[in-house]
């Protein structure tokens, strides 16, 4: 004891109180000691300090009482005190780190299990609340690297900065919560708004602010970017076809080689269905287009889906910041229209932007809102051109022609709105208006008793991608009463090439096996071959007037016809010629054999009410003359 030590007491104790309670005190004496080194009196003081006592212990327990609840909530705890420069961490702070549970803590040993690119960060906020300039709460996010897994985790720190009398530091208390689930979370949550699923790649948002990005930058380095869009050809037909399980993997492999060809310089993104877009800056007009083809080039390759050829093709339009447009909406409008362009005059190939596509699409559209409003407005009307055997002069059917009623300009030829056969419902749509009224005219016709002979009746390409076109046509056929025997469909070369010929020639079957007839149009201006002639059930071929029009000044189009005729009567089939204008031209085709003829020496298209008058026993005498235009042998 101090008494027997004679050495300085410092004690805390309690007191019994006169009211049966008690109270803290702190005792503090010193001995006073004679020459001989006795003791010989005690002074000291008495001091209540029961309030702060309390204090303490309340501190204490609120101490727990956090440790418990960082514990429960898994949260690592660094506590360091700045008067004696002691650290404290948690065993739960230890763990995050892959640190033993006896690690002694120090700031070298915390700092090299972060991230080398985030010490400095942390350094720089250590120093800033050893400065006091962080504020009395602060917090940030660092990667740390496991002492032990080396596994790499991310951690959210939140401290508190407790500041002595003077505003010297007292104390920094600091939590750790491991958020790398949350993070990876985040990330995938980050990942799945910026990118297509499919095929990985950035989405259209994304992609579209990645091109404002390099539009801005192009502004302020005066250089060049290019946008170009990549259209899949196939990607409906390999769908219908194979499966959508195909139809996906071309898209991926599409992604994947457009990634692969531009490399790392160049923002790939999809922006939608079928289509792709590509951002290649410091790129000029010239260098775009060789660049362009060779990545086409590189695409083409099929590649085999559960033993089937896909085939891997694109068509692209693009357009050059700045000369196409200043912002990424201008840009997208421009390689757009390109794109179209592309499609219908280049497939497989690479257009860039040029102003008269704009023009070509005001163009379009504005053939598209007339056709709309004059078939919603049942202003599409049938026309009559009659047909007449070379033979005998007599008129022996019709070919119907598309005319439309202008509000103003009165009856305007299908040239007019050529661009509404392009679109698969509105040219269904017209052609049933024209369906209608011609089945109409011939019930008329027929219970007036005027013979008519076979009306012929045009089908776009777009009409056969239809599903219900058999059925739609027969059954109408069938409600009127009107013999399929009388109507002949008229269809040109180019709905027998392509993917969809399969279903082209499916539909034409059965119109044959109903008794309709089929013509091919137009033939020897486009690309049907031979085979083609023998795998379609063309009961009639119609000789292009372009071949008609010259044929006694060009022996090559003579030739032609020649051909045509003999081709057409050795494969059992019926030949028409068309746009004869002379009697020249009609005697030499009934020279060579032709069968039939239509043009403006016969009467030129009228409407239904014409057709009764004509039929009324007018004939065209078609005399004979020497051959013209023969091309001499050997």
């Amino acid at each position: 004891m101090s008494i027997e030590t004679k050495l300085p007491i410092d004690i805390e104790y309690r007191l019994q109180t006169c009211t049966a309670g008690y109270r803290w005190v702190r005792s503090r004496a010193v001995a006073r000691l004679d020459s001989s080194g006795q003791v010989v009196r005690w002074y000291g003081t008495l001091e209540d300090v029961h309030d702060r006592k309390l204090a303490e212990h309340a501190l204490r327990d609120s101490e727990e009482r956090f440790r418990l609840a960082a514990q429960a909530a898994g949260l690592g705890i660094w506590d360091y005190n700045a008067s004696d420069d002691r650290r404290e961490w948690s065993e739960e702070f230890k763990a995050m780190l892959g640190l033993p549970i006896d690690a002694a803590p120090s700031i070298d040993t915390a700092l090299s299990c972060v991230v080398s690119d985030d010490r400095s960060k942390l350094l720089a906020l250590i120093g800033a609340v050893r400065a006091g300039h962080s504020g009395h709460r602060f917090e940030t996010m660092v990667r740390i690297q496991r002492a032990d897994t080396g596994a790499e985790r991310w951690m959210k720190t939140a401290g508190w900065r407790i500041e002595a009398p003077l505003g010297r530091l007292h104390r920094v208390l600091v939590t750790v919560r491991d958020v790398t689930e949350e993070r990876n979370v985040e990330d995938r949550i980050r990942w799945t708004a910026d990118h297509d699923g499919m095929t990985r790649i950035p989405n259209r948002t994304a992609f579209v602010g990645r091109l404002e990005s390099a539009i801005a930058t192009a502004s302020r380095e005066h250089t060049y970017v290019a946008l170009v869009l990549f259209d899949v050809d196939h990607l409906k037909e390999t769908n219908d076809t194979i499966g959508h399980d195909a139809g996906d993997l071309l898209l991926q492999t599409l992604a994947s080689r457009l990634t692969k060809f531009f490399g790392e310089h160049c923002t790939i993104g999809r922006l939608g269905g079928d289509e792709f877009a590509a951002i290649l800056e410091r790129t000029d007009d010239h260098s775009l287009v060789v660049e362009v083809q060779a990545a086409l080039d590189a695409l083409r390759e099929p590649f085999t889906y559960e033993g089937r050829i896909v085939d891997c093709q694109a068509t692209a339009g693009g357009s050059v910041y700045p000369q196409h447009g200043s912002s990424a909406a201008e840009m997208l409008k421009a390689a757009d229209i390109a794109l179209y362009a592309g499609k219908e005059r280049n497939r497989g190939g690479f257009l860039p932007f040029r102003a008269t596509m704009r023009a070509d699409l005001q163009r379009r559209s504005s053939m598209i809102s007339v056709a709309r409003d004059a078939a919603r407005d049942n202003r599409i009307v049938p026309y009559y051109q009659p047909k007449v055997s070379l033979q005998n002069g007599a008129v022996c059917g019709f070919e119907a022609l598309l005319r439309w009623r202008h509000p103003t300009l009165g009856v305007q030829a299908p040239g007019t709105i050529a661009a509404a056969f392009e679109d698969l419902d509105l040219a269904t749509g017209i052609s049933e208006r024209m369906l209608a009224q011609i089945v109409d005219d011939m019930k008329r016709w027929l219970d007036n008793g005027v013979e008519f002979g076979r009306i012929a009746v045009n089908l776009s390409p777009a009409e056969f991608r239809h599903e219900s076109l058999v059925s739609r046509i027969l059954e109408r056929l069938h409600r009127s009463g009107i013999a399929t025997s009388r109507i002949e469909l008229e269809v040109t070369e180019t709905v027998f090439l392509g993917r969809g010929a399969d279903s082209v020639a499916e539909a034409l079957n059965v119109f044959s096996r109903e008794g309709v007839k089929i013509a091919l149009d137009d033939f020897g201006t486009g690309y049907a071959s031979l085979t083609h002639l023998k795998a379609f059930p063309v009961d009639v071929i119609k000789i292009d007037r372009s071949f008609v029009s010259n044929l006694d000044t060009d022996p090559d189009d003579a030739a032609i016809i020649d051909a045509v005729v003999g081709l057409g009567h050795r494969l059992g089939m019926e030949v028409v010629a068309e746009g004869i204008e002379t009697g020249v031209q009609a005697r030499y085709l009934l020279d060579r054999g032709c069968d039939y003829g239509q043009g403006y020496l016969f009467g030129r298209a009228g409407p239904a009410e014409t057709v009764p008058s004509i039929m009324a026993g007018k004939r065209i005498h078609v005399g004979r003359s020497p051959s013209i235009g023969a091309k001499p042998l050997g």
